[in-house]
């Protein structure tokens, strides 16, 4: 190099001291993650280059078994095709992807993780390699379990007691009264009296209130015949009491498990109750539709909706996403004010029996 061409001492001594000022935070930044963090480097293949020893410690893998394999050496099975397949997807296009995983470690055990996948774009605009930070939440996931589990025992055990307390209702207390009913109507028969036309109109208010409350509680239809007959029942039930027309819409040939049903049952009957409560609508729509392995149902309406995701959430939204969670199915609500409101649930089904024409 030519001597009028090197820097003056003065300027390289302050641009060394920059250079290990920059090198130092950058080894204290690194050391500050592998000591919180669990890190892992792949390529653009998604083939790993580095791990730290977080990494290797909650694996119960060496690094040299990690390094030169692709995150598949930790796939537990329990998260679909799909799953990843949208994480590629996000993070090949170079955006940032969070989410939760389950992995299997070396010795079958497994550990969840918190993850976000962090791409590192080229000057063409394209993904090079990929930082995963990782954050183990196993014991998280195992109290959410528990108090999922716990809530799922709740909802069975007051399901169980609505049943109980509408065939109480109905076969007791309501044929008693209709018992009553046909007394009236033979003392009727046989003479002419204000009283007993007064107590005649009395017991069928009676009846038809016992009737109702019984049917809120656990309609009979649902268990006797299934899910499509008891929307159907409530619909035209619903329609006929508020003077809102629902159209029904349904794809589902078989009978699901009663677990699946009811969930289904409630989370439309909540809905609707939410649509004559707070729309202030005419008119709307509730569609049931079967795919492969899952249903999707869909309540919704042209209404005053609301701002979704802004202030608590009220007991009934809370009870459908309950609901939803203990069948191992996803709610979602899509709402803005003056656009209506939507209301989707996806629940995974299993094999059932199909029904007869």
């Amino acid at each position: 190099m030519d001597l009028d061409r090197q820097l003056p001492l003065n300027e390289l001594t302050s641009l060394e001291l920059e250079l290990k000022k920059s090198i130092q935070e950058l080894m204290d930044f690194k050391f500050a993650l592998d000591e919180s963090s669990i890190v892992a480097i792949t390529d653009a293949r998604g083939i790993i280059t580095y791990v730290n020893e977080q990494f290797s410690r909650i694996s119960k893998y060496p690094k040299e078994e990690l390094v030169g394999q692709d995150h598949r050496i930790l796939n537990s099975g329990h998260h679909s095709e799909g799953f990843f397949k949208e994480m590629w997807r996000t993070i090949g296009s170079g955006k940032v992807w969070k989410g939760e995983i389950r992995n299997r470690a070396k010795d079958g055990t497994y550990y969840w993780v918190d993850t976000t996948m962090v791409p590192f774009i080229n000057d063409k605009g394209k993904p090079y390699q990929y930082l995963a930070i990782r954050y183990e939440i196993t014991e998280r996931k195992r109290v959410e379990q528990e108090l999922q589990k716990m809530m799922t025992t709740i909802i069975d055990v007051q399901e169980e007691e609505r049943k109980r307390l509408s065939r109480n209702l109905h076969d007791g207390i309501g044929q008693n009264l209709y018992s009553h009913l046909i007394t009236i109507n033979r003392l009727l028969s046989e003479m002419d009296h204000p009283l007993l036309y007064q107590m005649q109109t009395e017991a069928t208010q009676l009846i038809e209130e016992i009737r109702d409350i019984s049917w809120e509680l656990r309609p009979s239809v649902l268990d006797d015949l299934g899910l499509v007959p008891a929307i159907r029942s409530f619909l035209a039930r619903f329609s006929e009491n508020y003077h809102i027309d629902v159209y029904f819409e349904c794809m589902l040939n078989r009978r699901l498990d009663i677990s699946i049903e009811l969930t289904i049952y409630r989370i439309i009957q909540e809905a609707l109750t939410n649509i004559r409560k707070y729309a202030d609508v005419s008119e709307a729509a509730v569609t049931v539709r079967e795919f492969d392995h899952s249903v999707r149902v869909m309540i919704e309406d042209k209404g005053r909706g609301f701002e979704a995701g802004t202030g608590s959430r009220g007991v009934g939204l809370f009870s459908m996403d309950e609901r939803a969670r203990a069948v191992g199915g996803e709610l979602i609500i899509n709402s803005s004010p003056g656009r209506g409101t939507r209301v989707i649930l996806e629940v995974p089904t299993n094999p059932a029996m199909e029904l007869k024409p």
